[in-house]
């Protein structure tokens, strides 16, 4: 989608594995042939189930009622379960059609063996590539599944996600694998606790890339989004980094970021989500790691910014709201509603 004369773009988040449904919600049923599932849609518009095993029935994060649906039809598909296979189309599909630019894979959650993270991960990677021409974003804590993601894109286009002050190697391994990068503004030693400390340590990857061969417009600044719940000023932090790293790298660069981290912890968290995703781009912003079904940049630039929800959630994002007590109380009321 173009702002004004520039493409914003968008970063597909949801082919991670610690993406979770709620079991009270609408997706988990009860499946036809007994136990537990999650509903889906097909290919054939027809409603499918893919069975939720054993294994995951007995994680704390299902007892407390979080099912991993990523994370189970990543491994039921590297078992050669029909299903899993489907229900990986069923994503792919869905944020293509919702005008996803990258599809941003990460895996570090299928296992705590850093061996099985780097199988599923080139499993993964060289499966989406058969599902569809959008290009991916390879996403890890580790270098050595980044390395694996990689490797087995093979030459299209692709984003390594991300390179910090903390893992400088990340860059070169984009570079020799001829991918686009994000830079974030992670310090050597911890996060940022200030917008100036972002454009700092943002600043110096920016540098060390452009020394590194990367042209301007294959690097892609993340300054970091942390969730307001846990401090008022996190969203100020984070949009004055952006405007301050646009102003001093141009127009060339791309801005980007995980803007849903900023809703963690809270109620109603697609309207704080997209309140802030249009701050953001108000402020420099021109890309986003986001989910574009749920949250679609057409619905967002639609949203009455007048209206109370939008402008308690901006109160609360810019820092107005302390504690988030406006929010929370407006929210308990029923007031929130778009």
């Amino acid at each position: 989608m173009r702002l004004g004369e520039r493409e914003f773009i968008v970063i597909g988040e949801n082919i991670h594995a610690t993406r979770v449904v709620l079991r009270k919600g609408k997706r988990v049923v009860a499946a036809p042939g007994g136990g537990e599932a999650i509903r889906y849609t097909g290919s054939q518009e027809e409603t499918r189930y893919l069975a939720i095993p054993e294994a995951i029935r007995k994680t704390q994060d299902f007892e407390e009622g979080r099912v991993k649906h990523v994370k189970i039809a990543l491994q039921a598909a590297m078992a050669g379960d029909a299903e899993g296979m489907e229900y990986l189309r069923h994503l792919v599909r869905r944020q293509v059609e919702a005008g996803a630019d990258f599809l941003d894979l990460n895996v570090d959650e299928v296992s705590l063996k850093f061996a099985e993270q780097k199988q599923a991960m080139q499993w993964l990677a060289r499966a989406v590539q058969q599902m569809c021409q959008t290009p991916l974003s390879v996403d890890s804590s580790r270098l050595e599944t980044l390395q694996a993601g990689l490797e087995a894109v093979s030459g299209r286009e692709c984003l390594l996600n991300s390179a910090s002050l903390e893992r400088l190697e990340a860059l070169e391994l984009a570079r020799g694998h001829n991918a686009r990068v994000v830079v974030t503004g992670a310090g050597e030693k911890g996060m940022p606790q200030s917008a100036e400390e972002r454009v700092a340590n943002a600043g110096r990857m920016v540098e060390a890339a452009l020394e590194k061969g990367f042209p301007p417009e294959d690097i892609y600044i993340d300054p970091l989004v942390f969730p307001i719940s846990v401090d008022a000023q996190f969203g100020n932090h984070c949009l004055e980094a952006i405007r301050q790293l646009r102003a001093r790298f141009g127009a060339q660069i791309h801005i980007t970021g995980g803007f849903s981290n900023v809703s963690f912890g809270l109620p109603c968290r697609q309207l704080v989500n997209e309140v802030f995703l249009l701050l953001a781009i108000e402020a420099g912003a021109d890309s986003g790691i986001v989910d574009p079904v749920a949250s679609g940049l057409g619905r967002v630039f639609s949203l009455d910014r007048e209206s109370r929800p939008c402008r308690l959630a901006e109160d609360m994002l810019l820092g107005r709201d302390f504690n988030c007590k406006n929010f929370l109380r407006a929210y308990r009321k029923g007031e929130l509603e778009v």
